[in-house]
């Protein structure tokens, strides 16, 4: 009785402790909309198991990648590194950047630029030498630098996902549901940075039109896609681009015959989705260590919209054994390039092997 009585009392201080500590978040209530079936574009399918990959258990977390003009795949990894890897299938790692790169794209000059989560908007010469382009906005530093794109003009559009929450406190940002990202502008001739959208539930993916008239950027937690015109009689007024998606959007690219491309690592959640009702239970939640909070089922999902916002067609890996958590997917010379933000490798798929596209090419 006496040890009964002890392990009761612990388990009182524990579980007392437990309520009674401070919760990181100040969650927000939400309502989601029901998820979408997956049916006509969004059917299941296993289009992602065609996909080559490269750099096979070379690589962790390659969460974006772009194509250089020597045909060398870059990409930026969970230890801060920028890889290459090149036509022959060599991995060569180029330098680091002492943060994490995640977004990243070349400009005109050869330079790449990249959205490094911890460093701030970054530009690399060939040579390596890294330039911190901006690392704040209206007085407010970036926290979780995330995408990047370039105008046809030359300045530069990309996110800092949230402003309160670094990136490894990404489910934090989830959880507590409150408008903490931002979609800037860089403008490389004045090196002035300006705010586009404020208040955005994980500002995510960056795509700028091929005409330069408006850029697309992702809002994750909220399932959607918002349009920003840049040009126009409707020039500097946002708009849903598309909503409801079947998942949470992470980049965005756009490819030659103007479809976009929308990563998404994982689906619908139905256990976050009901939290979302009860704020106080994900005060809770955000307390529980990493291994007790809901996690993403293994899965493979991109899809692709037209420049109305109407689904394409969507690739599946309903396993995740092949390609899983895909984070971006760039089209480059008829080719998609996946990246992960946990996974081991790179995809590689042929836009003519997909069925009912390939016909288009890029």
């Amino acid at each position: 009785m006496k040890w009964l009585m002890i392990g009761l009392l612990a388990v009182f201080l524990v579980l007392g402790g437990f309520l009674l500590s401070p919760s990181p978040v100040d969650s927000q209530a939400w309502t989601p909309p029901p998820p979408p079936a997956l049916t006509g574009p969004l059917s299941p399918n296993q289009h992602l198991r065609l996909a080559d990959l490269l750099a096979r258990g070379q690589v962790y977390g390659p969460e974006d990648t772009t194509v250089d003009a020597q045909g060398r795949v870059y990409a930026g990894t969970q230890d801060g590194k920028i890889v290459r890897v090149w036509p022959d299938g060599r991995v060569e790692e180029w330098l680091e950047t002492g943060g994490r790169p995640l977004g990243m794209v070349f400009d005109k000059a050869g330079r790449l630029i990249v959205a490094d989560a911890w460093k701030g908007l970054l530009a690399i010469a060939p040579d390596g030498t890294i330039e911190v382009l901006t690392r704040e906005a209206e007085g407010l530093p970036f926290r979780f630098t995330d995408d990047v794109d370039i105008a046809p003009d030359g300045r530069i559009y990309f996110t800092d996902a949230s402003s309160r929450f670094e990136q490894p406190d990404y489910k934090l940002d989830l959880l507590e549901m409150r408008p903490h990202g931002r979609l800037l502008r860089y403008d490389p001739a004045t090196g002035k940075t300006e705010v586009l959208l404020g208040n955005l539930h994980f500002a995510n993916g960056v795509a700028v039109s091929p005409d330069g008239r408006y850029v697309l950027v992702n809002e994750t937690w909220k399932y959607r896609i918002l349009r920003f015109w840049i040009t126009g009689r409707e020039a500097g007024r946002a708009e849903v681009f598309a909503d409801n998606l079947p998942g949470f959007p992470d980049n965005l690219a756009v490819d030659g015959e103007g479809r976009y491309w929308v990563a998404l690592p994982s689906l619908r959640n139905d256990r976050i989705d009901s939290l979302h009702h009860h704020p106080w239970l994900k005060d809770l939640v955000a307390k529980l260590p990493e291994g007790l909070q809901p996690k993403p089922e293994p899965y493979g999902l991109v899809v692709a919209l037209d420049d109305q916002g109407q689904f394409i067609t969507s690739l599946h890996d309903p396993k995740g054994s092949h390609l899983k958590e895909i984070t971006s997917v760039n089209p480059v010379d008829g080719y998609l390039y996946f990246g992960s933000l946990h996974n081991d490798r790179i995809g590689r798929l042929a836009l003519r092997s997909i069925p009912g596209l390939g016909e288009f090419g890029e």
